[in-house]
């Protein structure tokens, strides 16, 4: 599609896998690899009850109940647009034989009226304005696991970006009250959530997605480097007058991660950019070619680290880990979920810290929510969406958008919305 290429595939464990995402380069007249493998590894959802008959309440969604063997067929025009290409998925079952979910996934043109980029010259004669629409591609897919449903969106841009969206709906799993009010409610009593009906306790709770994104940016070896924005003061001193009128300005300081314990981040702790790089692979103008990570709101745990069941999910100890590629090291929270108890998961694996500069290295990121039930989601809630962006960093010689046409006029619907 457009100037990329990628094979989609159904997993029973995790859903939608994109591989060997390719995208073309009109300079070099060929196709440049940006991602080997990239999928959700897996989802910690932990309750904030202590109570009897809540406490246990902390999910690995992809581990213990299957994220794709949860997928949904997908309506056509509800779930999907009318433009929408649908593609059947098949796993197989217990016993071995194949099952077949059909329209799990939607691949799909969006056009929402967003601009790729645009420039108006009017100080030129004839005021000269370019625009050009932004149009993309997605693949879709939702999961309905108990009681949330999960829509999953890869998103490919003519840009050159992917970007990946969770999108949070379904019904609160809410418990039974005694109040039918907030002031019945004693000084200091503890209700886990949020009364969001009579005789109903919307209970508080995470979301934490973590993403297996195997990159290879123009091949296998590839650095991640964490960027840091520093304010410099302009020296002023022995009454000696300062080189220019400013004061400070503020310069960049790049850290090539030399082993993992270097790329174990928390997102808004002080790294302003995040890169995957070829260090074997310049621009013409000198610079390593990259693709940047533009990561979602920071969201971590509120859990200690010593607690049972965020031991089971560390993963969601930091935002963006980096591991040397091994292929037993597919699932963030371990192979086996179930009843764990932490002692294989990312969080275990990174202890050996292990070299990552100039190999081949996986981003594993992971997007949090920090779930504060109000009454507007309750019986019903309305979708909720986080998302991160690969984004290229000098990894084209100029703007890959420069041949992108402009849309034929097309007559829309002027409101489809009533009371």
């Amino acid at each position: 599609w457009a100037n990329w290429e990628f094979h989609l595939a159904f997993d029973m464990r995790v859903g939608p896998k994109i591989s060997l995402a390719s995208i073309y380069d009109h300079d070099k007249d060929k196709y440049r690899r940006v991602m080997y493998r990239g999928y959700i590894s897996e989802l910690f959802v932990p309750y904030q009850d202590l109570t009897e008959e809540w406490y246990f309440r902390t999910f690995l969604d992809a581990g213990e109940f299957g994220f794709g063997i949860c997928a949904v067929p997908l309506q056509p025009s509800k779930d999907c647009p009318k433009n929408a290409v649908f593609l059947d998925g098949y796993y197989t079952t217990r016993d071995g034989t194949p099952a077949k979910t059909e329209n799990v996934f939607c691949v799909f043109e969006r056009y929402a009226g967003d601009i790729m980029w645009r420039h108006s010259e009017t100080i030129l004669p004839g005021d000269t304005v370019e625009v050009r629409e932004d149009v993309t591609l997605v693949v879709r897919m939702v999961s309905t696991v108990a009681n949330y449903d999960y829509i999953i969106d890869w998103e490919f841009k003519q840009t050159g970006s992917i970007k990946v969206t969770v999108s949070l709906s379904g019904i609160l799993a809410v418990k039974a009250s005694k109040y039918t009010h907030k002031d019945q409610t004693e000084d200091g009593e503890e209700l886990y959530g949020t009364l969001v009906a009579e005789n109903t306790i919307g209970t508080r709770h995470d979301h934490f997605v973590n993403f297996h994104l195997d990159l290879d940016i123009d091949g296998h070896a590839n650095s991640f480097v964490k960027t840091h924005l520093k304010t410099k003061v302009v020296p002023n001193s022995y009454g000696i007058p300062p080189s220019s009128p400013r004061r400070s300005y503020w310069t960049v300081v790049n850290d090539v991660a030399k082993t993992e314990s270097d790329a174990k981040i928390r997102v808004g702790s002080g790294e302003t950019e995040l890169t995957v790089v070829n260090p074997n692979k310049k621009t013409k103008m000198g610079n390593d070619i990259g693709y940047r990570l533009i990561p979602g709101p920071a969201v971590g745990p509120m859990l200690l680290e010593d607690d049972h069941e965020q031991i089971r999910g560390a993963f969601s100890n930091y935002n963006v880990w980096v591991t040397p590629y091994n292929n037993s090291e597919k699932w963030a929270g371990g192979l086996f979920v179930d009843q764990s108890h932490g002692d294989d998961n990312l969080a275990k694996w990174t202890l050996r810290d292990r070299e990552i500069e100039n190999k081949d290295i996986v981003l594993w990121y992971t997007l949090g929510f920090h779930h504060v039930p109000v009454q507007e989601d309750f019986p019903i809630m309305p979708t909720w969406s986080g998302a991160f962006e690969l984004k290229p960093n000098n990894f084209f010689e100029r703007n890959p958008v420069l041949k992108v046409n402009s849309l034929k006029p097309t007559n829309w619907v002027n409101c489809s919305a009533h009371k």
